[in-house]
């Protein structure tokens, strides 16, 4: 309900924002589906990743080379973007998925330092530190045009209720139990007959198509894909998002992004050290919340 209380509320008060702050929810909306993405390996299945960035700029990379240099239309880009961050996921997923925390932390680190190096040397294909710019926004043969920052909110707005509802049905089904059930025990799964590798290794493919999602979207929204969508900074902020709103949730990652890019955005209009109160934002609500903020919301209830 708190979720859907805040999808009406943004909605209903857009028309009457300013342009800034309605970029601002523009990427809060774009941010929460990335968010949310890692939810499913971070909070259902128990596997912290700090290479997801990886997925997001490999999508958003796939938008800016077919809009600028091949024209491509719509539904080309959104489906190269998702199929290319998806496939980098499966190949990862079989080097990353063989190891368990710690191990797996460096592993996930360490294949998205490979597509950094790979956006940042490969000029020929990615423009290198210049990046790809001009990547111009879907022409979706509507009264209205995504140029403006009024309907490209609400475009946004709508991917973000899709990806939510569809992985929250995720993690309602069977298939999300089992999740659940590896994060609190794998040896108990493993016992009950269930394939803990397969499973571990599909919420991390789905985890990377969601990212790529958000990608094809920040590459529309931002016109502009280089390689600080897919460094390690990216990845940290994603891992943040979650762990401040509360994973497991769904909910609480698309708080964790929201509280995230405002604080990014406001904070550092103020001091040039905002990463510095980030972090001390962080290290209290894990000290005083680590369920996150939704989840201590939640706990004088329960």
């Amino acid at each position: 309900m708190i979720g859907v209380g805040a999808l009406v509320a943004a909605a209903a008060v857009a028309p009457t924002l300013p342009s800034y702050p309605l970029t601002l929810l523009t990427q809060v909306a774009i941010m929460a589906i990335l968010a949310m993405s890692l939810d499913i390996l971070l909070g259902y299945t128990g596997l912290p990743s700090l290479g997801h960035a990886a997925y997001f700029g490999t999508a958003a990379y796939a938008v800016g080379i077919l809009a600028t240099e091949r024209q491509a239309g719509f539904l080309t880009c959104l489906v190269a973007g998702v199929l290319l961050a998806t496939a980098a996921a499966a190949l990862f997923g079989l080097v990353a998925i063989r190891a368990t925390g710690t191990y797996f932390l460096m592993i996930t680190l360490a294949l998205g330092m490979v597509v950094w190096g790979l956006a940042f040397r490969w000029v020929s294909l990615t423009k290198g530190d210049n990046g790809i710019a001009g990547v111009p926004r879907p022409d979706l043969a509507l009264p209205w045009s995504l140029a403006a920052p009024l309907p490209f909110f609400y475009f946004a707005l709508v991917a973000a209720a899709l990806a939510w509802a569809a992985l929250g049905t995720l993690a309602r089904s069977p298939f999300g139990l089992t999740l659940q059930g590896i994060r609190e025990s794998e040896t108990r799964m493993r016992a009950l007959g269930y394939d803990v590798w397969l499973h571990k290794y599909l919420a991390f493919v789905i985890s990377g198509g969601f990212a790529g999602f958000a990608g094809v979207l920040w590459a529309w929204y931002n016109g502009f894909v280089s390689p600080v969508d897919v460094q390690l900074v990216t990845s940290v902020e994603t891992l943040l998002m979650v762990a401040l709103g509360g994973p497991g949730t769904l909910a609480g990652p698309a708080l964790g992004a929201a509280v995230i890019v405002f604080l990014k955005n406001f904070v550092s209009v103020y001091t040039k050290r905002w990463l510095l109160i980030l972090g001390a934002v962080y290290i209290g609500v894990i000290l005083f919340a680590p369920r996150g903020v939704l989840g201590a919301l939640r706990a004088p209830r329960r």
